[in-house]
């Protein structure tokens, strides 16, 4: 009986880490259209800006406090694209001039849901690209998602944000942007307007709280088990 006790332990301990949920990690806020310095910069690969992996792509950073893993990437674009897949990258130690280390990649489909804001006459859409499993260290990482659509001749750009509704941690005017067809070399954003943050954010996994409950209900049920064949 008590072996059947210990098997039962080890089967909820299992059922409890292959439980996750996504939880918004950091976000750098929103697009606010009626700031002075309302602006974007091109974040795309179409009809019009091409290159390989993409024809522009912004870089935003986010401070990791603690180990994560990221389930998802995000970037807030003014857009006139309709992407059914959107190029990621995370990357390390990013400064003027150098793209620094790549953590990880990839190409994955992307949402393309509006925001409910829009400016020049274009309007914002969340491009979205999860079922990510990217662990990362405490230190500070850059990130991009660049909405990506071959047969579309339209344009995108990644919206500025002055921290409206912000989530977790960044270096303000620490951004950059990378794109061979305008001949940028992962050049500080502000060298091309007043882009102190991209708006945009990442997920992480974390334990579904169901999960833990169970967890805890399953110890106290095997221990009294446990405790009953002992006494």
């Amino acid at each position: 009986m008590k072996k059947l006790a210990l098997l039962s332990l080890f089967a909820l301990l299992f059922f409890t880490v292959s439980a996750f949920a996504d939880q918004l990690y950091f976000y750098s806020g929103d697009f606010d259209p009626n700031n002075g310095n309302a602006n974007g910069l091109a974040n795309e690969t179409d009809g019009i800006v091409s290159g390989s992996p993409y024809g522009a792509a912004t870089f935003e950073n986010f401070v990791v406090g603690s180990n994560i893993t990221v389930s998802g990437l995000f970037t807030n674009n003014l857009s006139q694209l309709t992407p059914a897949t959107g190029y990621w990258e995370i990357r390390s130690g990013v400064s003027e001039g150098n793209g620094g280390t790549l953590i990880a990649s990839g190409d994955g489909a992307v949402t393309n849901n509006p925001t409910g804001r829009s400016g020049f006459g274009y309007t914002e859409y969340q491009n979205l690209v999860s079922g990510l499993s990217v662990s990362l260290a405490p230190g500070t990482y850059w990130y991009a998602v660049v909405p990506e659509c071959s047969t579309c001749f339209g344009r995108s750009f990644n919206s500025n944000t002055f921290g409206l509704n912000q989530v977790g941690t960044n270096n303000l005017n620490q951004q950059f942007w990378n794109s061979s067809f305008f001949g940028a070399n992962y050049t500080n954003a502000n060298n091309e307007g007043v882009f102190q943050a991209f708006s945009g954010g990442v997920y992480t996994s974390v334990p579904e709280p169901s999960s833990i409950l169970m967890l805890g209900s399953g110890l106290i049920g095997v221990a009294g088990v446990i405790r009953r064949r002992l006494m």
